[in-house]
């Protein structure tokens, strides 16, 4: 392996294993992932602690590398058939608490990417909360991460009792 590509290697799992924190809102081993190069979607997930006394929500995610950033979860209808949801009220982040991005759950979904994703790329991503306000993070692409990460451990995140409108992604 070529010293680059060790740097290279090392600088991303430094980065996977570095924390982002804004006052006390963390966000932890966030990555993103395409389903294609020639995806017109995407999704990021991520670890979010909030370190308050106050429950928080995040509200909005905004980046330029998509035409839109929504909040979706996954829902099973009444027939099995899991769906790609939108969730307008944002996810929950309770006082010392985690709320987990995780595939299969609730996740950042790119809508009309404007370039590919590929690995070892960098997103500029801001979240929007309803305390803490606007965090800006940089989540590292990751095209190699097994479909489970973060599910075992954490669960996926999603809560019930949430108020979602529908929409069908393919």
């Amino acid at each position: 392996m070529s010293l680059t590509k060790t740097l290279l290697a090392a600088a991303t799992a430094l980065s996977f294993a570095t924390p982002i924190w804004a006052g006390e809102i963390t966000i932890n081993d966030a990555y993103a992932r395409a389903s294609t190069m020639m995806s017109k979607s995407g999704g990021a997930f991520m670890e979010i602690h909030n370190g308050t006394e106050a429950d928080d929500r995040l509200i909005e995610a905004r980046s330029d590398v998509a035409e839109r950033v929504e909040l979706h979860t996954h829902l099973s209808d009444g027939n099995g058939v899991m769906r790609m949801v939108e969730v307008e009220d944002g996810f929950a982040v309770p006082a010392g608490g985690v709320h987990m991005l995780a595939r299969g759950g609730d996740h950042l979904m790119f809508l009309g990417l404007n370039r590919p994703l590929n690995h070892g790329d960098m997103i500029d991503v801001v979240l929007v909360f309803e305390q803490a306000g606007e965090v800006a993070v940089q989540i590292p692409v990751d095209l190699e991460r097994k479909p489970m990460h973060g599910q075992m451990q954490h669960g996926n995140g999603m809560h019930q009792g949430m108020q979602k409108k529908g929409m069908t992604q393919n």
